[in-house]
């Protein structure tokens, strides 16, 4: 079996522990009809295409976005798939999280949903 699509965990994946989110979080909030197993292979490192890079993106930014107050979401930073996928084009290895401070307070209570609308 030709290895080369496999990836190796991706960022993806530290990202959504770090914001308490599953898999389920992401199929939930998604308003494209993402799929448990396509979320699975982009946190284990399936190559994907750039067009399913951006819609798990915007699935991850929605759920995270579902968990944060009307202040805190002024404060947010959109990840871009970049900032996901480390076989993405402009991928920076060194790139800081300006979001760690919101992580910290979404973690604290538990991830819970805030408000679904904008």
């Amino acid at each position: 079996m030709d290895d080369s699509r496999d990836r190796g965990t991706q960022p993806i994946d530290a990202l959504m522990e770090r914001w308490g989110l599953g898999n389920h979080d992401l199929v939930d909030a998604s308003p494209e009809q993402l799929t448990h197993k396509q979320v699975q292979r982009a946190r284990k490192g399936r190559m994907l295409t750039l067009a399913m890079m951006q819609k798990v993106t915007r699935s991850l930014n929605i759920a995270v976005w579902y968990r944060l107050t009307k202040e805190e979401r002024e404060d947010y930073f959109e990840y871009f798939h970049k900032h996901l996928f480390n076989y993405a084009k402009g991928y920076d290895e060194g790139f800081e999280d300006p979001n760690v401070p919101l992580m910290e307070k979404v973690r604290g209570r538990d991830g819970k949903i805030i408000s679904r609308e904008a």
